[in-house]
């Protein structure tokens, strides 16, 4: 793609979720997820692969109508409290259409069904994208909207922890398991979401570390299945040694990074007198630690096979800036000491 364009699309991205992270008006925030919409599109499409078309398709119309009733519940809003603002939701009906809206955009269970599919036709570097920038905005809104009742947005992130463990157990596909995994993450954000959004926050800006750095891990190593994984010791010894560590993170285990949001949402719930839900949550966890634990033994304990067809790759040096990588991948996995001090900072 022509650099030119693609620094168009990416200010597009940028701005769309600058103008629906800073509007306070429905309309205003809708225009910033259409623009978001737009931008991504041709990112989406740009292979040309019959995959990627069916992809981008799906995605175009799955958001169109997550976009739609977002416009008609804010419209009706308008019309039963003569209100437009986000933070002034005083009806449940428009109130709960715009968060089932918001929850489609963003990919929660039970409106979860495209996200793997999407996900499965789209390059490394797009999924990347995907899952982790057009999280943002949708997120930012259901941060703002006064929930009229609890037990929706809990059932909502409960079976989007069911869904993401339960999903991901069978697959192969290693952009599929991601997806179920950004599903299962999700719903542990919006658990505690109406409770304490600061924490919410400080689980979205785990979630995007440690994603990111798992995007880019499998990027480096161009594996898209599992059974790409076995010949990672061949291509980058040090990387596959600490991608254990980094799916280890994503599964919650200590002493690693994914473990704070875990441990502090789960206390929270305790808390809140809500002891049940932090052990279905608990439970929940366990599923998607299995396929993680999965992927850790096809990348270390399992051997390539040696015949012809399946030795070693050919590895020049790699030409991919690795800064970023690092970064990421050092921040998910050695975080966990300073939570005292983060919890400090986000006045937890």
């Amino acid at each position: 793609m022509n650099p030119y364009i693609m620094a168009l699309l990416l200010f597009g991205l940028f701005l769309g979720t600058s103008i629906t992270a800073s509007s306070s008006h429905w309309l205003l925030a809708w225009m910033g997820l259409e623009i978001n919409t737009l931008a991504i599109i041709p990112l989406m499409a740009q292979n040309h692969h019959p995959r990627a078309i069916e992809a981008t398709t799906k995605y175009f119309l799955t958001q169109a109508t997550a976009a739609a009733t977002l416009l008609f519940a804010s419209v009706t809003n308008a019309w039963l409290t003569g209100q437009w603002d986000i933070k002034l939701m005083t009806h449940p009906i428009p109130t709960t259409m715009i968060i089932l809206a918001l929850s489609l955009k963003l990919g929660l269970a039970p409106l979860h069904t495209w996200l793997p599919e999407v996900l499965q036709g789209l390059s490394l570097t797009t999924g990347l994208i995907l899952s982790t920038w057009q999280k943002l905005a949708p997120f930012i809104l259901l941060l703002q909207i006064p929930t009229p009742h609890q037990e929706l947005l809990i059932i909502l992130g409960l079976t989007s922890t069911l869904v993401g463990g339960w999903g991901g157990l069978n697959q192969t596909q290693l952009r599929k398991i991601l997806a179920y995994s950004s599903i299962a993450h999700l719903g542990w954000m919006l658990l505690i979401m109406q409770f304490v959004p600061s924490l919410t926050l400080l689980a979205l800006m785990i979630y995007l570390v440690m994603t990111t750095a798992t995007f880019l891990t499998l990027k480096n190593n161009n594996a898209t299945t599992i059974n790409t994984l076995a010949t990672s010791w061949t291509k980058a010894p040090l990387l596959t040694a600490t991608t254990p560590l980094l799916l280890l993170s994503l599964g919650g285990l200590p002493p690693m990074t994914g473990f704070m949001p875990k441990w502090l949402i789960l206390q929270e719930l305790t808390k809140q007198q809500l002891p049940m839900t932090a052990v279905l949550a608990a439970l929940t966890a366990l599923l998607s630690l299995y396929f993680y634990l999965r992927l850790c033994y096809a990348m270390t304990l399992t051997m390539s096979p040696n015949n012809l067809a399946g030795t070693g790759l050919w590895r020049l040096s790699s030409l991919q800036s690795s800064l970023l990588l690092s970064t990421s991948a050092l921040s998910a996995i050695l975080l966990l000491p300073l939570t005292p001090a983060i919890t400090t900072l986000m006045n937890l």
